[in-house]
């Protein structure tokens, strides 16, 4: 018996034991909720508001975000910006940290390590990116979307050019030639892996469908009475659709370190249009209903209102807002941003880490300029705290 347990101790503490994929884990705990009768319908209806008020949207956008920049980079703007307007560094950095999600965050990083753009464009594009927060915001409430990324990119661009002519545009960057090895365009990653493809096919086949009931329901039109169905039939059929998206998320990628769970997924070279619009909506999709679950279960076991509970402490939320922001990765920033849309945080919360969040960005910064990356942060924190306290007294 003493040796039997000995033998399962080593297994655990093995370094090659681990759970086959903690990203199930959350599947696992809706599945235990929906099979709850006491929270059956509050989850249906969670992961039906997820998938027809968020998914759907969010999978509209970023078809037509992936669309645009495919031209774009066909017709090699980038470049031409890049090499001829050196001047407008800043300014170009600002515009591609506005642009939702956080390709063009990453395309300046990059850029700055190799010697193209400046410590100030650093600053300015990392302050002015929301990441995948932006989809989010957008699909919920375009106009605050809106307004948010138009003060971001203006608040960036001043931060750039202050940083500019406080540092000089070579300040702290790194051996090009020591960094060249550290980040790859991810061409190993396997495009034809099932699970991807099968989450390609599902948002060719949903996008427009969801699309349009999506639209239908933001205009007030009941969904059921007008395709004659039961009552409640679309929020089961939007349930069972955010279901599907969340387990082709949760197995299609192992956890293994933070970034890892954090951070939407890496895409491949050959990766197709819906497979790159599937990973980032799956991503989103999933930490929504994380989020509006956390929201509602609070609610629904506790009894308190998390709204008054965070009025409470009214003054402290738009630093919490922009401490959140310093985290790597766009999960924690989608957890602030659908509690903004829950309205337990206000604008001024959600303000101040739109500004402080660098998104995934953050990532490639830390492995290609490390000093770089966290001074850059640092910097981008100072204007957030400023904007998110200036809203929070003025407005609110």
């Amino acid at each position: 018996m003493a040796s039997l347990q000995k033998a399962f101790s080593q297994q655990i503490h093995s370094p090659k034991w681990r759970l086959a994929n903690k990203r199930l884990i959350l599947p696992v705990i809706l599945f235990a909720l929906l099979a709850t009768p006491s929270t059956t319908n509050l989850t249906v209806s969670v992961l039906s508001d997820a998938f027809w008020q968020v998914a759907s949207y969010v999978a509209a956008t970023l078809a037509l975000y992936h669309v645009i920049s495919a031209r774009l980079s066909q017709r090699g703007k980038l470049n031409t910006v890049l090499e001829s307007n050196s001047r407008y560094q800043v300014l170009f950095a600002s515009f591609m940290g506005a642009l939702p999600g956080c390709g063009g965050a990453i395309v300046v990083i990059t850029q700055y390590v190799s010697g193209r753009l400046s410590f100030g464009a650093v600053v300015a594009v990392l302050t002015a990116t929301m990441g995948d927060a932006a989809f989010l915001l957008l699909a919920a409430k375009p106009a605050t979307g809106l307004a948010i990324i138009v003060i971001g990119f203006f608040v960036g661009l001043m931060s750039g050019w202050a940083v500019d002519a406080l540092h000089g545009k070579d300040f702290m960057r790194p051996d090009v030639c020591s960094n060249t090895n550290q980040h790859t365009a991810h061409s190993d990653i396997d495009d034809k892996k099932p699970v991807l493809k099968v989450q390609g096919l599902f948002w060719k086949w949903a996008l427009i469908p969801s699309a349009i009931i999506a639209i239908m329901g933001s205009l007030q039109v009941d969904i059921d009475k007008a395709f004659h169905l039961e009552a409640g039939t679309i929020n089961y059929i939007g349930a069972g659709a955010a279901l599907v998206a969340m387990l082709l998320w949760a197995t299609s990628r192992d956890v293994t370190d933070y970034q890892s769970a954090v951070s939407e997924d890496p895409k491949g070279g050959s990766s197709n249009l819906f497979q790159r619009v599937a990973q980032d909506t799956n991503f989103v999709t999933s930490w929504v209903i994380g989020a509006f679950l956390l929201f509602e279960l609070t609610i629904f076991w506790t009894g308190l209102d998390p709204e008054a509970v965070f009025s409470n402490w009214a003054i402290m939320l738009p630093l919490m807002g922009v401490l959140i922001g310093l985290l790597p990765g766009c999960g924690p920033q989608i957890l602030v941003t659908s509690l903004y849309i829950s309205g337990a945080i206000p604008l001024s919360a959600q303000l101040g880490n739109a500004i402080s969040n660098d998104g995934d960005a953050l990532f490639p910064a830390i492995a290609l300029a490390p000093k770089a990356a966290l001074m850059a942060t640092l910097y981008s924190t100072i204007p957030a705290v400023i904007a998110a306290y200036s809203y929070f007294f003025i407005f609110e």
